[in-house]
Formats: structure tokens, C-alpha cells, sequence
């Protein structure tokens, strides 16, 4: 029997790491514990206050062991690389990134641990030659599983009309999803005519979490859009509580974003999204270097709708609903690349994966 940790540094990696939780917990052989980090946000425009006693709190409620521990684990699953890794002496440290975009954060973290070997999963050919490119397959090991975190996509887990009854939307309209990042954001380049697109869609307006919370981003994100649904109800703002993007992903007939991850998520449920092109030579890490590995301007440019500033949102949302058969077949192509599995077992590759190792090091 093995000890494994899922530590969530941030609550809503969560959502990468539950599902492989989900099928260890089913065949009941090992001893699983969680971990929750410092999760802070910032009060007063000063202060920063960490929720980790609340968080432990609720996930005690919901029935999982919690620990402070990190020495005695065989295997430790991670939404992200993390700082001083040898706290965790020699356990097997699995990498199950929290989103699958195109920011370059994820290699510039993994190239400054290179004498640390993490084991991660990725969703298909496209991460894998971008691994290569950086030379990290020299370095961790990789290997091609799909994302667990998009298993509820493709096993019926959701029902689309359940979803739609449970946010009270209206079943005859469609429904578009506006789900910026944070860093750098869309929020003041579109947020106006967002609004404006109630009168003929459900508009759900789901932020990033760190949007909410003031520490990297303002307050002034969440704020903006407060005070939009206090003049129109007829826009949904997803709660902070309520961090998990994925049920609302799924109800959306389209959806709008800039450099966020959740448009290759989206991708997977092979539906057209509209991508708001930010200036490519903004967006850069403090250092100067590139935030995104590939231009948001040409980033799904064949399948996905493309909003410069100036452009009318609604007049995208119509073209993303109404797709030529040359996008559809495009939308085919870069999902096929992306993704190398979308049928609801990614989770279970990847036990299967660790499985084999943890019988190598218990052997």
C-alpha cells in the first residue's frame, strides 16, 4: 500500500488533480492525503490573507484526510511545478498541469528544476513537441495521456439541460461564455459590449480566480462586472466560490477569452470559441521574455473567431454559432493535434502510468 499527497497549492487546481484522486479513492488500495497551500488573497489593496484553514476546513467536511506533512509519500501529484521540491524528499513527483494553454510559464518553471525529475502528463502531440523544443524531455519524463481534468467532457458526467436548469438560463437561447484571463486581460477591451449580448444569448461571465482575489490582478476586474449585472440581470456572474470552469465550458454554445487556457479546452468539446486578440508585443513576463509560446493572433486562427479592438463582438458570437464547413473541418484538425485522447479515460492512463512506477520503487 502506498502513501500518496495531492497537493493543491491553489484550490482551483483542484479541478487537474480530482478526477485521478476520484479513480485511487474507487479501488480503495492506497492511503490518499491532501494538502492544501497557502491560497492568499489580498484585503485593503495591502494586506494578504490566506484561506488554507478554511480550505482544509471544507475539504474535511467533504470527507477527505488532510495533512501538513510533506516527508513520508511515495508519489505526490501536482497541479504546477512548486517551490523546493526536496521537501519532498524521494517520492515520485507527478506533474498534471491545472490548464493546457499557451503561456510559456509552465517551461520557464520546469528548465529552472532541471535537477529535479518531475513525471508529466500531457494532452497530446502539440505539448509534447513543445516539451522537446525546450529540451525537457532531457530532463522530466513525459508522457501522452490526455487531460483527466476534461474526462467529464466525454463520460457523462454532465447533462446539458440539467446545467442549464441548475444557473436558471433559458433553454431557448443559446449561450455564450465570457471567461477572461487575468493577466494580461480582455476585461476593458470587451467588457462594454458584453452587456450587450444578453438581449439575444444567456451570457455567463465566469473570471479567472486570481481576478477575484486581488493578489496578481486588480479588483477592479471583478468590480467592473458587479456593477454591469446590478443595471442587467440577465447576465450570470459565476461566483467566486464556485472556481470550476468546466460545467459552464460545457453549456456554452461559444465562447469568448484572450490568452486564458480554457480555450483549448473548449477546443476539446470541438465547438468554435472567439479568441480577443491582445497586442502580441504587450504581452511579456516581468523580465521582458515572451508570456505566450505562440502569437494569440495566430493562435487556432482557422477554427476559432479572432476579435481585434474596434470589432463588433456580437457580429464574432454569430460567426463562432454558425460555422463554414471549412472551420468545422479546421476545428477537427487542431483538436486532433492538441488533444490525443478525448474519451473520458485520461484519468485512468494516467494510474496506470504511475501504478507501474510505484511497483518499480516498491519492488
Amino acid at each position: 500500500m502506498a502513501r500518496i499527497l495531492f497537493y493543491i497549492v491553489q484550490d482551483y487546481y483542484w479541478e487537474s488533480l480530482e478526477p485521478v484522486y476520484a479513480v485511487y479513492a474507487a479501488e480503495g488500495c492506497h492511503d490518499l492525503y491532501i494538502k492544501i497551500g497557502k491560497n492568499q488573497r489580498r484585503v485593503g489593496g495591502v494586506f494578504l490573507i490566506s484561506d488554507r484553514s478554511r480550505l482544509e476546513a471544507e475539504y474535511r467536511r467533504r470527507g477527505y484526510r488532510i495533512t501538513s506533512a510533506t516527508s513520508g509519500f511515495d508519489v505526490v501529484f501536482l497541479g504546477a511545478q512548486i517551490a523546493q521540491p526536496e521537501r519532498f524528499g524521494n517520492a515520485t513527483l507527478v506533474n498534471l498541469d491545472h490548464g493546457p494553454g499557451i503561456k510559456t510559464l509552465r517551461y520557464r518553471h520546469l528548465l529552472k528544476q532541471q535537477n529535479v525529475c518531475y513525471h508529466c502528463f500531457v494532452e497530446g502531440r502539440y505539448r509534447l513537441e513543445k516539451f522537446k523544443k525546450y529540451g525537457l524531455d532531457k530532463i522530466h519524463k513525459i508522457y501522452v495521456t490526455g487531460l483527466p481534468k476534461l474526462d467529464c467532457f466525454f463520460d457523462g458526467s454532465f447533462e446539458k439541460q440539467v446545467l442549464i436548469r441548475k444557473y436558471g438560463l433559458n433553454p431557448d437561447k443559446k449561450t455564450v461564455l465570457y471567461a477572461p484571463s487575468f493577466k494580461p486581460t480582455s476585461i476593458f477591451m470587451v467588457g462594454e459590449q458584453i452587456a450587450g449580448l444578453a438581449r439575444n444569448y444567456n451570457v455567463i461571465i465566469k473570471l479567472h480566480p486570481y481576478s477575484w482575489q486581488g493578489k496578481y490582478a486588480s479588483h477592479s476586474h471583478h468590480r467592473f462586472f458587479e456593477k454591469m449585472i446590478r443595471k442587467n440581470r440577465n447576465l450570470y456572474l459565476v461566483r467566486p466560490e464556485q472556481h470550476d470552469i468546466r460545467p459552464f465550458l460545457f453549456i456554452a454554445d461559444t465562447m469568448i477569452s484572450d490568452g486564458s487556457s480554457v480555450l483549448n479546452e473548449f477546443l476539446a468539446l470541438e465547438r468554435v470559441g472567439i479568441i480577443v486578440d491582445l497586442p502580441d508585443e504587450q504581452q511579456t513576463h516581468h523580465d521582458g521574455t515572451p508570456l505566450l509560446e505562440d502569437r494569440s493572433s495566430e493562435w487556432l486562427k482557422e477554427s476559432f473567431v479572432h476579435l481585434r479592438a474596434g470589432d463588433n463582438l456580437e457580429k464574432a458570437v454569430q460567426t463562432a454559432l454558425n460555422p463554414e464547413p471549412e472551420r468545422k473541418e479546421a476545428l477537427k484538425r487542431d483538436k486532433a493535434y492538441i488533444f490525443e485522447y478525448t474519451d473520458g479515460s485520461s484519468a485512468r492512463r494516467v494510474k496506470h502510468v504511475v501504478d507501474s512506477l510505484l511497483n518499480d520503487d516498491l519492488a
